[in-house]
């Protein structure tokens, strides 16, 4: 049965329709919905199953049992792989770094209830973009600790980036005293001469390699936590009438 369209209708934009559901906690309840509808299909799956193994042969009742161990670990394989085609940050704006961050220990972590394996890759995909959009300031204070985490561990790369922070400082003060601003070719020199010492300073003393493995670091462990993190509903205070 096909609906004739309605010229009073209102197309709502993405946008807004989602943070109509985030708003309402119909992101949580759909999200609960599909962990308790795949978990009665799996127990309903385990019980056919079992009741076909009491009245099948030894043989057939292992294969069965072998066939359904590796049919569930290949959909947790596909699932757990699908979380590394998303985009975390498509979603992801400049209002999500100007709340207050989320508390480390009941926001964040949470406990073990707080914690499930997405049932399918559509599931993960809504978990990520959704916690990833809570917990971007936890995120970003996760980095700036793995790079410190890196610096501390490559002592070059900090005195390479204190170097190139010295430089630009240096290049502030020389333009300052000495009008650089009067003097446009000069301060275009002057700042392409500091972006190729910074450049240098960069790659050989090994700032870039502290950075990767910070990135690396913290984006596995934003995938990992985003993804199997349950949604949980947001506390905002209530709008004005």
């Amino acid at each position: 049965m096909a609906f004739s369209p309605n010229p009073l209708s209102l197309s709502v934009p993405d946008p807004a329709f989602e943070s109509w559901l985030r708003d309402s906690g119909y992101l949580e309840l759909l999200d609960h919905r599909t962990s308790a509808a795949a978990a009665a299909a799996s127990s309903s799956a385990s019980v056919s199953s079992s009741a076909a193994a009491t009245s099948a042969a030894s043989d057939d009742v292992v294969s069965s049992i072998t066939g359904g161990f590796f049919a569930s670990l290949l959909s947790r394989l596909v699932t757990v792989s699908s979380l590394l085609t998303i985009n975390p940050f498509s979603k992801l704006s400049a209002d999500d770094f100007s709340g207050d961050t989320p508390p480390w220990t009941t926001g964040f972590f949470g406990n073990c209830d707080s914690y499930s394996f997405p049932s399918s890759s559509q599931q993960a995909r809504m978990r990520v973009h959704e916690n990833i959009k809570r917990f971007a300031r936890n995120y970003a204070t996760l980095f700036i600790v793995f790079f410190a985490c890196a610096l501390y561990q490559m002592p070059l790369a900090l005195v390479g980036l204190l170097a190139s922070l010295a430089l630009w400082e240096l290049f502030k003060y020389c333009s300052d005293r000495w009008k650089f601003d009067r003097h446009p070719s000069m301060r275009k020199f002057s700042i392409g001469i500091g972006q190729c010492v910074t450049a240098v300073l960069l790659t050989f003393l090994n700032v870039q390699m502290a950075l990767f493995s910070a990135l690396a670091i913290s984006y596995s462990v934003m995938i990992l936590h985003a993804g199997f993190r349950k949604l949980t509903p947001s506390k905002k205070p209530p709008r004005g009438r």
